[in-house]
C-alpha cells in the first residue's frame, strides 16, 4: 500500500549521530521504498520559537539540506523544502489554532520541559508550535509520519485537530488523519559522556556526540574517550538497564549494523570495551566519513543548495496552496 510521508527537521546546525539514526537514516529507507511519496521539510518556522541569529539560521538551513542529500535523500525522488517559503503553513496554523483547545496544548509535556520553571517568559510560539506542526502534516494529506517517542504526543494532537476540524465544518475526511511510523530495531541515542542524557548539539562538550561532519580521527578519538564502566560487556539483557553507557554503545552499533540488540550482545559477550570500541569506531567511520565529506563538498555550492530549496518549495507550494484554498472555502473566507 502506498504511503504519503511527511517529516521535518529543525535547522539547528551541527546535526549528529542521534539525528541520523533517529530520523534521517529512516527517511532514506522510506524514500527508497518505491510506493512511498516523501516530503521532507526544513522547519525553519519552528526554529524561531527560540531566538536565532539570522545569519546562523540561514547557514543552518543550507547545512540541513546538505545533510539530507549527503545521507541519501534524493531531491529528484523526494520533495525537500523549507517551511518559511510556503506561506500556507502559517495560514493553516492560524485556522487550526482556532479549532485547537487550550486544554489540549496544556497537556503537551515537551512545552513544560523546554519552558522550564519560568514558563511565563516562554514565547507563545513555543507554546503553540504543535499546532503549526499539525498544519505542516495536514496540508499534504500525509498518511504516515515518522515519529520518535518524544513526538508521539504531538502526532496525537495533530489527529485530534484533524478530526475536530472535519467535524466542525462537516467535511468528512477533508483533513486526513495520519498514522505514526515507529522505527523498528532502533535504540535512542544517548550522550557519549553520560548514558542517561540524550545526545544533543546543545551539550557544551563536543566529545558527547558524533557530528555528521566529524572526520575519521575525530570519530576514533570520541569513541576512545566515550564513558564506559569497568565490567566486561554483558552476555544478556540482565542488568543492562543499570549499565546505560554499555547499553547506549551497543545500541549505536546495532543501529548502524541494522541488527537487533540481542545479536550485538552475543557478538561481544564477555569482551572488554577497548576491543568493542575498535569495532564500533570502524563501523562509524564506514558510515559517517562519506557523509561528512559530502556535506563539506555540498556546502561549497550554495547556489545548488538554494536551487534544491527553491524547486522543492515550488512543488510543496502547489500541493499546500490547493489544500489551503479548500480550507478557506470550508471556513467561509
Amino acid at each position: 500500500m502506498s504511503k504519503k510521508i511527511f517529516s521535518g527537521v529543525q535547522p539547528t546546525g551541527n546535526l549528529h549521530l542521534g539525528n541520523y539514526l533517529g530520523a534521517i537514516k529512516n527517511f532514506v529507507e522510506l524514500q527508497n521504498e518505491k510506493e512511498n511519496e516523501c516530503i521532507f521539510c526544513v522547519v525553519d518556522l519552528h526554529a524561531i520559537t527560540v531566538k536565532q541569529n539570522p545569519k546562523e539560521l540561514k547557514k543552518n538551513i543550507r547545512e540541513t539540506v546538505a545533510t539530507f542529500i549527503a545521507c541519501g535523500i534524493n531531491p529528484a525522488q523526494s520533495i525537500i523544502f523549507n517551511q518559511s517559503m510556503v506561506s500556507a503553513h502559517s495560514e493553516a496554523a492560524w485556522i487550526l489554532s482556532c479549532v485547537s483547545r487550550i486544554g489540549w496544548l496544556n497537556r503537551m509535556t515537551q512545552f513544560k520541559e523546554k519552558a522550564g520553571k519560568d514558563k511565563e517568559k516562554a514565547s507563545i510560539g513555543l507554546y503553540s508550535y504543535p499546532v503549526l506542526m499539525a498544519a505542516d502534516i495536514l496540508l499534504y494529506d500525509a498518511t504516515h509520519v515518522p515519529v520518535g517517542n518524544d513526538q508521539k504526543q504531538h502526532l496525537e494532537l495533530c489527529r485530534d485537530i484533524a478530526q475536530k476540524f472535519n467535524n466542525d465544518f462537516d467535511a468528512i475526511d477533508f483533513l486526513k488523519v495520519p498514522e505514526p511510523l515507529i522505527q523498528k530495531q532502533f535504540s535512542r541515542i544517548m550522550s557519549l559522556k553520560d548514558g542517561i542524557k540524550k545526545m544533543s548539539k546543545s551539550d557544551p562538550s563536543d566529545l558527547s556526540r558524533i557530528n555528521l561532519t566529524d572526520d575519521k580521527d575525530q570519530i576514533i578519538n570520541k569513541i576512545k574517550k566515550a564513558k564506559t564502566d569497568p565490567l566486561p560487556l554483558p552476555g544478556g539483557f540482565d542488568n543492562l538497564a543499570e549499565r546505560p553507557e554499555a547499553e547506549n554503545l551497543l545500541g549505536i552499533y546495532s543501529s548502524l549494523k541494522n541488527q537487533n540488540l540481542e545479536k550485538s550482545i552475543m557478538e561481544f559477550n564477555g569482551k572488554n570495551f577497548s576491543e568493542f570500541k575498535e569495532k564500533l569506531s570502524a563501523v562509524l567511520i564506514e558510515r559517517i566519513e562519506p557523509i561528512s565529506k559530502e556535506i563539506k563538498k555540498l556546502l561549497e555550492d550554495q547556489k545548488f543548495l538554494d536551487s534544491v530549496l527553491l524547486e522543492g518549495s515550488d512543488k510543496a507550494d502547489k500541493i499546500a496552496s490547493k489544500k489551503m484554498k479548500e480550507m478557506k472555502e470550508l471556513v467561509g473566507f
